[in-house]
């Protein structure tokens, strides 16, 4: 598999509104056609993981769809 390296410094994090400040928390940013960076906030300056953007939609779809529901974790 090729690797290639992406320059994200001048890339704009953003993080849920859903998020508090307790440090559990990532990261994303727009603007690399086709591909999400994720990266941890605790840690920005540390390596990030690049998701396809139809892998992230269906994630994010699912989430919305409550598919991750707590209900029923022990």
């Amino acid at each position: 598999m090729a690797s290639r390296k992406l320059d994200l410094s001048s890339a704009l994090w953003r993080k849920s509104s859903y998020s508090t400040n307790g440090g559990e928390c990532i990261e994303i940013a727009d603007g690399i056609p086709g591909l999400v960076p994720v990266r941890d906030s605790k840690t920005p300056e540390g390596a990030a993981l690049f998701i396809s953007a139809p892998a992230w939609n269906t994630f994010v779809t699912a989430v919305k769809s409550a598919a991750f529901s707590r209900r029923g974790a022990r």
